[in-house]
C-alpha cells in the first residue's frame, strides 16, 4: 500500500478543484475539465502503464531452451508481437484446437497483425496530458495575472467591519475596510482604464477555449492512429457482449497472448527461427485505460462544444437581455444583493469589457462586487456625460487622448 502511495504522491500538486486566496478564477469549469481532470487522468495513467508493482513484468515470453528467456523478452517487448487472423476465434479455443486466441501456426499467406504500440503507451499518454494542458498554459501567460493583482486580498472583504486588518486560522487575512475600499478603487481605476483594451483579453480566452474543442478532437483521432484505427469503434467493442460469436471484442485489440518471431544463427551458421508465447501483462491495464478514454473524450468533446455555444450566446445577448445578465452574474456571484447596474456596462461598451467584469464577479464575495458596481457605475456615467458634453468640439482621437 506505501509503494501505491508514493507512486501516485507526485500527483497532489495538481489536484487543486477550488479557487484559494491565493489564486484568482480565469477559466471556467469546461476549461477545468480539460487542464485538471483530463490531466490528472492521463498522469494516473502514465504512472499505471509505467509501475510495474502493480501488474509485475510487463511481458514474459517462453521459447525452446536454446535462447535466453531475458533475451527473448527484451526482443519481444522493443520490437513488436503478433496475432494470426484465422485463430482469432473463441471457438477453436473451447475445441482445444489452438491454446489461445490468435496463436496458432501459420503459412506464409496467413494474414498477421502486429502489435508494436504497447512500448509506447506511456510516452504518448504523457504526451498527451500535455497537449491537455497547452491551451491553459497560453492562456494563463496571456492573461498575466492581471485578475489575481486586482481581487488579490478580497476573497474576505465581506467581513471587512473594523479599521485594522485582522488574521485567522490557516494564515487567512480579512482586511481591514480602508485596504478594502482602497483595494475597489484599484478596480475601478483598471476597469476604466482597460476599456476597449479588453477586447483582446476576450478574444485570447476565446481562441483558448476553441483550441482545447480542437485538441480534444484531435486526440481521438491521434489515438485511433496509435491503436492502428482500433479506437474509434472501441466503445462499441466493449459494449458488446460477443463479437460476431467469435471472441471477447477486446482481446481483438488488445491481445493477452500473441506471438513473437527471433531468428538467431546456428552452430552451422544457419539462420534459426523460433517461435515464442508472450503473455501482454500490460494489456490488462491497456484495454481498460483506453476503453475509459474512449467514453470520456467523446463525453468531453460535447461539453466542450456546448461551452463553445455557450460563449457565442453570450457574445450575442450580453448586451440585448436583462434577464440574460441576471442569471449570468447571479451564478458567477451568487448572493442576496442583486447589483443589476451591469446592464449599464453591458449595453454600452464590448463584449471584452463585459467577460472581464463577469471574472471580476466570479473572484468577488456577493456584497463587494455590489459595491464596486454600484462606484463603477457612476464612473461610467461621468465617463457618458463627458462625453457627450465634448463631442461637439473635440474629434475622436483628441477626446479619446483627453479622455485617458
Amino acid at each position: 500500500m506505501a509503494t501505491v502511495l508514493t507512486t501516485f504522491a507526485v500527483l497532489k500538486d495538481h489536484v487543486k478543484l477550488k479557487v484559494t486566496q491565493d489564486t484568482a478564477a480565469i477559466d471556467n469549469i469546461v476549461f477545468r475539465l480539460h487542464y485538471r481532470v483530463t490531466f490528472l487522468i492521463l498522469l494516473v495513467s502514465t504512472l499505471l502503464v509505467s509501475a510495474r508493482q502493480f501488474i509485475g513484468e510487463h511481458i514474459r515470453c517462453i521459447a525452446d531452451t536454446s535462447v535466453s528467456t531475458n533475451v527473448i523478452e527484451t526482443f519481444c517487448f522493443f520490437t513488436s508481437t503478433f496475432t494470426v487472423v484465422k485463430h482469432m476465434n473463441a471457438s477453436y479455443v473451447n475445441k482445444g484446437e489452438i491454446p489461445h486466441p490468435g496463436v496458432g501456426p501459420r503459412s506464409k499467406d496467413d494474414e498477421i497483425v502486429h502489435h508494436a504500440y504497447y512500448q509506447w503507451v506511456p510516452f504518448v499518454l504523457f504526451f498527451q496530458a500535455l497537449l491537455f494542458y497547452l491551451p491553459h498554459y497560453l492562456w494563463r501567460k496571456t492573461e498575466g495575472g492581471r485578475l489575481k493583482m486586482l481581487v488579490s486580498g478580497l476573497h474576505m472583504a465581506c467581513l471587512a467591519l473594523h479599521d485594522t486588518s485582522m488574521k485567522i486560522n490557516d494564515g487567512v487575512q480579512i482586511p481591514s475596510k480602508k485596504d478594502r475600499d482602497e483595494k475597489i478603487q484599484q478596480i475601478r481605476t483598471a476597469f476604466i482604464q482597460r476599456l476597449d483594451i479588453n477586447r483582446t483579453w476576450s478574444y485570447y480566452l476565446g481562441f483558448c477555449e476553441v483550441l482545447n474543442f480542437v485538441n480534444v478532437v484531435m486526440q481521438i483521432y491521434l489515438t485511433d492512429w496509435f491503436l492502428g484505427g482500433a479506437f474509434l469503434g472501441l466503445g462499441k467493442l466493449a459494449s458488446d457482449d460477443r463479437y460476431g460469436g467469435r471472441m471477447e471484442p477486446l482481446d481483438i485489440v488488445f491481445p493477452k497472448v500473441t506471438k513473437c518471431t527471433f531468428h538467431k544463427y546456428g552452430s552451422s551458421g544457419s539462420i534459426q527461427t523460433h517461435d515464442a508465447l508472450c503473455v501482454m501483462a500490460l494489456n490488462i491495464v491497456n484495454e481498460k485505460i483506453y476503453t475509459f478514454l474512449w467514453y470520456w473524450f467523446i463525453i468531453l468533446s460535447g461539453i466542450t462544444f456546448l461551452g463553445l455555444v455557450w460563449r457565442l450566446l453570450t457574445m450575442c445577448l450580453h448586451a440585448r437581455s436583462i434577464a440574460f445578465n441576471k442569471i449570468v452574474f447571479s451564478m458567477a456571484c451568487p448572493g442576496k444583493y442583486n447589483p443589476w447596474n451591469v446592464i449599464r456596462v453591458t449595453r454600452e461598451y464590448h463584449f471584452g469589457d463585459w467577460l472581464f467584469l463577469y471574472y471580476i464577479a466570479k473572484n468577488l464575495d456577493n456584497y463587494v462586487f455590489k459595491e464596486l458596481l454600484e462606484k463603477l457605475a457612476q464612473d461610467l456615467d461621468e465617463i457618458q456625460e463627458k462625453r457627450y458634453r465634448k463631442a461637439p468640439y473635440h474629434g475622436p482621437e483628441e477626446y479619446l487622448l483627453e479622455e485617458r
